[in-house]
Protein backbone atom coordinates (compact mmCIF):
# COMPACT_ATOMS: atom_id res chain seq x y z
CA UNK A 1 0.00 0.00 0.00
CA UNK A 2 1.44 3.30 -0.90
CA UNK A 3 2.12 6.22 1.39
CA UNK A 4 -1.12 8.28 -0.19
CA UNK A 5 -3.70 5.09 1.13
CA UNK A 6 -2.81 5.43 4.63
CA UNK A 7 -5.24 6.98 7.43
CA UNK A 8 -3.04 10.33 7.84
CA UNK A 9 -3.87 9.21 11.52
CA UNK A 10 -1.42 6.48 11.64
CA UNK A 11 1.49 9.39 11.38
CA UNK A 12 -0.09 10.99 14.11
CA UNK A 13 0.46 7.72 16.32
CA UNK A 14 3.48 7.66 15.20
CA UNK A 15 4.72 10.55 16.16
CA UNK A 16 3.16 10.26 19.55
CA UNK A 17 6.03 7.58 19.87
CA UNK A 18 9.28 10.08 18.69
CA UNK A 19 11.04 11.28 22.05
CA UNK A 20 11.42 14.55 22.20
CA UNK A 21 8.96 15.75 19.97
CA UNK A 22 5.94 17.42 21.62
CA UNK A 23 3.14 19.59 21.12
CA UNK A 24 5.30 22.96 20.33
CA UNK A 25 8.04 20.84 17.92
CA UNK A 26 5.34 19.27 16.55
CA UNK A 27 3.45 22.41 15.85
CA UNK A 28 6.26 23.59 14.63
CA UNK A 29 6.89 20.84 11.94
CA UNK A 30 3.55 21.40 10.88
CA UNK A 31 3.97 24.88 9.77
CA UNK A 32 7.03 24.28 7.40
CA UNK A 33 5.38 20.69 6.05
CA UNK A 34 1.94 21.57 6.35
CA UNK A 35 0.66 18.15 7.06
CA UNK A 36 0.82 15.14 9.38
CA UNK A 37 1.82 13.10 6.50
CA UNK A 38 4.45 15.59 4.93
CA UNK A 39 5.84 16.24 8.99
CA UNK A 40 6.51 12.43 8.89
CA UNK A 41 8.94 12.17 5.94
CA UNK A 42 9.93 15.92 6.66
CA UNK A 43 13.68 16.68 4.87
CA UNK A 44 16.63 17.60 6.91
CA UNK A 45 16.05 21.35 5.73
CA UNK A 46 12.79 21.23 6.77
CA UNK A 47 13.08 20.20 10.42
CA UNK A 48 16.14 22.52 10.35
CA UNK A 49 13.60 25.52 9.64
CA UNK A 50 11.42 24.27 12.63
CA UNK A 51 14.24 24.85 14.81
CA UNK A 52 14.38 21.32 15.96
CA UNK A 53 17.40 20.73 18.14
CA UNK A 54 19.49 17.63 16.84
CA UNK A 55 18.61 15.21 19.61
CA UNK A 56 14.62 15.47 18.31
CA UNK A 57 15.98 15.18 14.82
CA UNK A 58 17.91 11.95 15.53
CA UNK A 59 14.78 10.84 17.17
CA UNK A 60 12.88 11.37 14.06
CA UNK A 61 15.27 9.76 11.73
CA UNK A 62 15.69 6.70 14.11
CA UNK A 63 11.71 6.26 14.47
CA UNK A 64 11.65 6.23 10.68
CA UNK A 65 13.35 3.67 10.51
CA UNK A 66 11.96 1.29 13.43
CA UNK A 67 8.17 2.65 13.82
CA UNK A 68 5.94 1.56 10.84
CA UNK A 69 2.64 3.91 11.05
CA UNK A 70 0.19 1.77 9.23
CA UNK A 71 0.61 -1.33 11.56
CA UNK A 72 0.14 1.17 14.76
CA UNK A 73 -2.34 2.38 13.17
CA UNK A 74 -4.24 -0.95 12.53
CA UNK A 75 -2.93 -2.21 16.16
CA UNK A 76 -4.71 0.54 17.70
CA UNK A 77 -7.95 -0.19 15.50
CA UNK A 78 -7.62 -3.96 16.65
CA UNK A 79 -7.72 -3.11 20.19
CA UNK A 80 -11.47 -0.49 20.30
CA UNK A 81 -9.32 2.07 20.83
CA UNK A 82 -10.74 5.26 19.13
CA UNK A 83 -7.80 7.89 18.60
CA UNK A 84 -8.59 11.98 18.43
CA UNK A 85 -6.14 14.53 16.92
CA UNK A 86 -5.73 18.07 16.39
CA UNK A 87 -7.07 17.25 12.98
CA UNK A 88 -10.11 15.74 14.23
CA UNK A 89 -13.44 17.46 14.23
CA UNK A 90 -14.46 16.19 17.41
CA UNK A 91 -11.26 16.65 19.79
CA UNK A 92 -12.47 17.93 22.94
CA UNK A 93 -13.54 21.21 22.82
CA UNK A 94 -12.28 22.43 26.12
CA UNK A 95 -9.11 20.48 26.07
CA UNK A 96 -7.96 22.45 22.59
CA UNK A 97 -8.12 25.20 24.43
CA UNK A 98 -5.33 25.10 26.72
CA UNK A 99 -1.41 26.04 25.51
CA UNK A 100 0.17 23.11 23.94
CA UNK A 101 -3.01 20.46 23.93
CA UNK A 102 -2.19 16.54 23.39
CA UNK A 103 -1.60 16.09 19.71
CA UNK A 104 -3.04 12.87 20.35
CA UNK A 105 -5.70 11.36 22.80
CA UNK A 106 -6.31 7.73 22.42
CA UNK A 107 -10.01 6.59 24.02
CA UNK A 108 -11.59 3.50 24.81
CA UNK A 109 -15.22 4.72 25.09
CA UNK A 110 -16.12 7.57 23.43
CA UNK A 111 -16.37 11.50 23.42
CA UNK A 112 -19.81 13.11 23.24
CA UNK A 113 -20.66 16.58 23.08
CA UNK A 114 -22.23 16.45 26.49
CA UNK A 115 -18.56 16.11 27.65
CA UNK A 116 -18.31 19.96 26.85
CA UNK A 117 -19.87 20.35 30.32
CA UNK A 118 -17.49 18.75 32.64
CA UNK A 119 -16.26 19.12 36.03
CA UNK A 120 -13.06 17.44 37.38
CA UNK A 121 -13.49 15.67 41.32
CA UNK A 122 -10.08 15.16 42.56
CA UNK A 123 -8.17 14.06 45.91
CA UNK A 124 -6.14 12.19 47.83
CA UNK A 125 -5.68 8.28 47.79
CA UNK A 126 -6.12 8.02 51.52
CA UNK A 127 -9.40 9.53 51.74
CA UNK A 128 -11.14 9.66 55.26
CA UNK A 129 -14.85 9.09 55.65
CA UNK A 130 -15.50 12.92 55.36
CA UNK A 131 -13.82 13.00 51.68
CA UNK A 132 -15.38 9.55 50.51
CA UNK A 133 -18.82 11.34 51.73
CA UNK A 134 -18.69 14.64 49.48
CA UNK A 135 -17.28 12.95 46.45
CA UNK A 136 -20.09 10.28 46.52
CA UNK A 137 -22.85 13.81 46.90
CA UNK A 138 -21.13 16.09 44.52
CA UNK A 139 -20.30 13.18 41.57
CA UNK A 140 -23.97 12.30 42.01
CA UNK A 141 -25.29 15.78 41.88
CA UNK A 142 -23.33 16.76 38.95
CA UNK A 143 -24.40 13.36 37.23
CA UNK A 144 -27.98 14.23 37.85
CA UNK A 145 -27.84 17.82 36.15
CA UNK A 146 -25.63 16.11 33.38
CA UNK A 147 -22.77 17.23 33.95
CA UNK A 148 -19.50 14.81 32.97
CA UNK A 149 -17.89 13.77 35.80
CA UNK A 150 -13.51 13.81 35.13
CA UNK A 151 -10.99 11.86 37.27
CA UNK A 152 -8.54 9.67 37.22
CA UNK A 153 -8.85 6.36 38.60
CA UNK A 154 -6.67 6.02 41.61
CA UNK A 155 -7.90 5.07 44.83
CA UNK A 156 -9.50 7.08 46.94
CA UNK A 157 -11.36 9.93 46.01
CA UNK A 158 -10.98 9.40 42.17
CA UNK A 159 -12.55 6.19 42.62
CA UNK A 160 -15.46 7.09 44.45
CA UNK A 161 -16.36 10.19 42.10
CA UNK A 162 -16.18 7.72 39.03
CA UNK A 163 -18.43 5.15 40.64
CA UNK A 164 -21.32 7.35 41.92
CA UNK A 165 -20.95 9.00 38.59
CA UNK A 166 -21.56 5.30 36.71
CA UNK A 167 -24.35 4.43 39.43
CA UNK A 168 -26.53 8.23 39.01
CA UNK A 169 -26.30 6.92 35.15
CA UNK A 170 -24.20 9.95 34.30
CA UNK A 171 -21.36 10.35 32.25
CA UNK A 172 -17.66 9.79 33.58
CA UNK A 173 -13.51 10.11 31.80
CA UNK A 174 -10.93 8.68 33.83
CA UNK A 175 -7.65 10.17 32.49
CA UNK A 176 -5.03 7.43 32.84
CA UNK A 177 -0.75 8.03 33.38
CA UNK A 178 -0.56 4.40 31.00
CA UNK A 179 -1.74 3.22 28.05
CA UNK A 180 -5.65 3.67 27.96
CA UNK A 181 -5.19 -0.76 27.80
CA UNK A 182 -3.00 -0.94 31.10
CA UNK A 183 -5.13 0.06 33.64
CA UNK A 184 -4.24 0.82 37.01
CA UNK A 185 -4.51 0.49 39.87
CA UNK A 186 -5.89 -3.21 38.81
CA UNK A 187 -8.23 -2.71 41.64
CA UNK A 188 -10.11 -0.56 39.17
CA UNK A 189 -10.53 -2.75 35.98
CA UNK A 190 -13.79 -3.75 37.03
CA UNK A 191 -14.85 -0.05 37.53
CA UNK A 192 -12.65 1.00 34.09
CA UNK A 193 -15.16 -0.88 32.54
CA UNK A 194 -18.17 0.73 33.78
CA UNK A 195 -16.49 3.79 32.94
CA UNK A 196 -15.89 2.75 29.15
CA UNK A 197 -19.86 2.18 29.50
CA UNK A 198 -20.72 5.46 30.55
CA UNK A 199 -18.02 7.80 29.35
CA UNK A 200 -14.14 6.68 28.05
CA UNK A 201 -10.74 5.98 29.37
CA UNK A 202 -8.67 8.62 28.18
CA UNK A 203 -4.63 8.84 27.47
CA UNK A 204 -2.04 10.69 25.84
CA UNK A 205 0.50 7.88 26.12
CA UNK A 206 0.95 5.50 23.60
CA UNK A 207 -0.59 2.09 23.62
CA UNK A 208 1.18 -0.44 25.78
CA UNK A 209 2.49 2.47 28.18
CA UNK A 210 3.01 0.95 31.68
CA UNK A 211 1.63 2.71 34.58
CA UNK A 212 5.39 4.26 35.66
CA UNK A 213 5.21 7.05 38.76
CA UNK A 214 6.66 9.43 36.25
CA UNK A 215 3.95 9.25 34.13
CA UNK A 216 1.18 10.38 36.31
CA UNK A 217 1.74 13.96 37.42
CA UNK A 218 2.18 15.18 32.99
CA UNK A 219 -1.50 13.66 33.00
CA UNK A 220 -2.88 16.04 35.55
CA UNK A 221 -3.23 18.79 32.95
CA UNK A 222 -5.47 17.10 30.83
CA UNK A 223 -7.61 16.06 34.16
CA UNK A 224 -7.89 19.86 34.31
CA UNK A 225 -7.98 20.61 30.35
CA UNK A 226 -11.26 18.55 30.13
CA UNK A 227 -13.35 20.47 32.47
CA UNK A 228 -14.68 23.63 33.11
CA UNK A 229 -13.85 23.82 36.85
CA UNK A 230 -11.76 21.74 39.20
CA UNK A 231 -12.67 20.76 42.82
CA UNK A 232 -9.78 19.69 44.82
CA UNK A 233 -12.33 17.46 47.57
CA UNK A 234 -9.54 15.97 50.06
CA UNK A 235 -5.53 16.57 49.69
CA UNK A 236 -2.65 16.58 52.22
CA UNK A 237 0.07 19.16 51.43
CA UNK A 238 2.09 17.12 49.12
CA UNK A 239 -0.96 15.86 47.35
CA UNK A 240 -0.61 15.00 43.75
CA UNK A 241 -4.28 16.43 43.30
CA UNK A 242 -2.15 20.45 44.36
CA UNK A 243 -0.70 19.44 40.59
CA UNK A 244 -3.73 19.36 39.17
CA UNK A 245 -5.12 22.77 41.27
CA UNK A 246 -1.87 24.28 39.30
CA UNK A 247 -2.87 23.43 35.82
CA UNK A 248 -5.94 24.14 36.11
CA UNK A 249 -4.98 28.05 37.46
CA UNK A 250 -2.55 28.04 34.16
CA UNK A 251 -5.30 27.00 32.17
CA UNK A 252 -7.74 29.51 33.38
CA UNK A 253 -9.82 27.12 35.60
CA UNK A 254 -11.89 27.71 37.93
CA UNK A 255 -10.26 26.20 41.06
CA UNK A 256 -12.56 25.01 44.06
CA UNK A 257 -11.23 23.55 47.38
CA UNK A 258 -13.58 21.71 49.85
CA UNK A 259 -12.77 23.16 53.45
CA UNK A 260 -11.75 20.31 56.45
CA UNK A 261 -10.84 20.25 59.68
CA UNK A 262 -7.71 22.26 60.27
CA UNK A 263 -6.48 19.33 62.74
CA UNK A 264 -6.71 16.45 60.07
CA UNK A 265 -3.51 16.47 57.82
CA UNK A 266 -5.66 15.37 55.13
CA UNK A 267 -6.98 18.66 54.98
CA UNK A 268 -3.95 20.85 54.99
CA UNK A 269 -3.68 21.06 51.15
CA UNK A 270 -7.41 22.38 50.81
CA UNK A 271 -7.50 24.81 53.46
CA UNK A 272 -3.99 25.88 52.38
CA UNK A 273 -5.23 26.44 48.34
CA UNK A 274 -8.57 28.08 49.76
CA UNK A 275 -6.19 30.61 52.15
CA UNK A 276 -4.36 31.54 48.77
CA UNK A 277 -7.24 32.38 46.91
CA UNK A 278 -9.37 29.24 45.74
CA UNK A 279 -12.94 29.40 45.87
CA UNK A 280 -14.36 27.40 48.87
CA UNK A 281 -16.78 25.24 47.87
CA UNK A 282 -19.69 24.76 50.62
CA UNK A 283 -22.26 23.24 47.89
CA UNK A 284 -23.17 21.91 44.84
CA UNK A 285 -25.55 24.78 43.86
CA UNK A 286 -21.96 27.09 44.02
CA UNK A 287 -20.03 24.94 41.87
CA UNK A 288 -23.26 24.89 39.17
CA UNK A 289 -23.78 28.66 39.58
CA UNK A 290 -19.98 30.07 39.28
CA UNK A 291 -19.30 27.43 36.19
CA UNK A 292 -22.81 28.94 34.60
CA UNK A 293 -23.81 25.07 34.74
CA UNK A 294 -27.39 26.06 36.66
CA UNK A 295 -28.93 26.04 33.48
CA UNK A 296 -27.44 23.73 31.38
CA UNK A 297 -30.62 21.38 30.02
CA UNK A 298 -31.81 24.96 28.61
CA UNK A 299 -28.56 25.83 26.91
CA UNK A 300 -28.42 22.40 25.38
CA UNK A 301 -31.92 23.06 23.76
CA UNK A 302 -30.98 26.55 22.67
CA UNK A 303 -27.53 25.19 21.01
CA UNK A 304 -29.54 22.49 19.60
CA UNK A 305 -32.60 24.52 18.36
CA UNK A 306 -30.77 28.02 17.23
CA UNK A 307 -28.48 27.01 14.11
CA UNK A 308 -24.74 28.52 15.04
CA UNK A 309 -24.01 32.05 13.48
CA UNK A 310 -20.64 32.58 12.18
CA UNK A 311 -20.72 35.92 14.17
CA UNK A 312 -20.73 34.24 17.44
CA UNK A 313 -16.91 33.09 16.81
CA UNK A 314 -16.07 36.41 15.98
CA UNK A 315 -18.01 38.09 19.32
CA UNK A 316 -16.17 35.09 21.20
CA UNK A 317 -12.74 36.34 20.36
CA UNK A 318 -13.40 40.15 21.30
CA UNK A 319 -13.94 38.62 25.07
CA UNK A 320 -12.09 37.42 27.66
CA UNK A 321 -12.62 36.41 31.07
CA UNK A 322 -12.43 39.90 32.08
CA UNK A 323 -14.83 42.00 31.65
CA UNK A 324 -16.04 44.09 28.51
CA UNK A 325 -18.55 47.05 28.02
CA UNK A 326 -20.66 46.03 25.10
CA UNK A 327 -19.43 49.59 23.57
CA UNK A 328 -16.07 48.31 23.58
CA UNK A 329 -17.38 44.67 21.80
CA UNK A 330 -19.10 46.75 19.34
CA UNK A 331 -16.06 48.57 17.89
CA UNK A 332 -13.34 45.31 19.01
CA UNK A 333 -15.90 43.41 16.16
CA UNK A 334 -16.91 46.42 14.19
CA UNK A 335 -20.44 45.00 14.08
CA UNK A 336 -23.40 46.70 13.81
CA UNK A 337 -24.39 47.90 18.15
CA UNK A 338 -27.75 45.82 17.18
CA UNK A 339 -26.47 43.18 15.93
CA UNK A 340 -24.08 42.93 18.92
CA UNK A 341 -27.32 43.09 21.15
CA UNK A 342 -29.01 39.99 19.56
CA UNK A 343 -26.03 38.13 19.67
CA UNK A 344 -24.61 38.32 22.98
CA UNK A 345 -28.71 37.64 24.07
CA UNK A 346 -28.74 34.31 21.94
CA UNK A 347 -25.33 33.64 23.13
CA UNK A 348 -25.84 34.22 26.84
CA UNK A 349 -29.18 31.75 26.16
CA UNK A 350 -26.41 28.80 24.72
CA UNK A 351 -24.03 29.29 27.58
CA UNK A 352 -21.52 30.93 25.79
CA UNK A 353 -21.15 34.11 27.13
CA UNK A 354 -22.10 36.13 31.02
CA UNK A 355 -23.70 39.41 31.56
CA UNK A 356 -21.90 40.11 35.06
CA UNK A 357 -22.94 43.60 35.09
CA UNK A 358 -24.88 46.49 33.33
CA UNK A 359 -23.82 46.07 29.84
CA UNK A 360 -20.72 43.97 30.93
CA UNK A 361 -19.74 40.88 29.60
CA UNK A 362 -17.47 37.88 29.49
CA UNK A 363 -16.96 34.50 28.16
CA UNK A 364 -18.50 32.01 30.03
Amino acid sequence: MGDNAIDPTAYWIAFNKVVGIGPARLRALLDVCGDITAAWSASIAAMQEARLDRRSMENLLEARRTVNPEREWARTQQAGIHVYTWDSPDYPANLANIDQPPPVLYARGRLTSQDEWAVALVGTRRASAYGREVAQVLATELARNGITVVSGLALGIDTVAHRAAVDAGGRTLAVLGSGVDQIYPPQNRGLATAVVGQGALLSDYPVGTRPEAGNFPPRNRIISGLSRGVVIIEASDKSGALITARFAAEQGREVFAVPGSILHPGSAGCNALIRDGATPLLSVDDLLETLNLSRLTEQIDVRQSVPADPQEQKLLGCLSSQPSHIDDIVRASTLEPAQVSSLLAVMELKGLVRQVGALQYVRA
